[in-house]
């Protein structure tokens, strides 16, 4: 299983609500892909705040990296992440992804 991990430092005029919204498109294409499952997302509530600025995440799993490869071509994947990069600090700077073996 591919676990796939974004962290996003997002700007100060992005909302919650928008925030809300990127992640509500991420997990309804997560439920529509095969081999694609378990989104959860959203703001950091660490008792240790040391989230560096990104202050927001989200998780899917995969069933491999074909799976993953899948959603990372899906046409529906690019618009959402576009609005992503859009909405964070520095653009594509402000967000982090580890892909991890698990």
């Amino acid at each position: 299983m591919i676990r796939h991990i974004v962290l996003t430092k997002f700007k100060p005029e992005a909302t919650e609500e928008r925030i809300a919204e990127i992640y509500r498109g991420l997990s309804a294409l997560t439920e529509t892909l095969p081999g694609a499952q378990g989104f959860t997302g959203g703001r950091s509530e660490s008792p240790e705040q040391i989230e560096r600025g990104y202050m927001h995440g989200f998780v899917i799993d995969f069933d491999g990296w074909d799976a993953l490869q899948t959603y990372t071509d899906n046409p529906d994947h690019k618009a959402l992440g576009a609005q992503l990069v859009e909405n964070a600090v520095g653009g594509v700077d402000g967000i982090l992804v580890l892909d991890l073996d698990v």
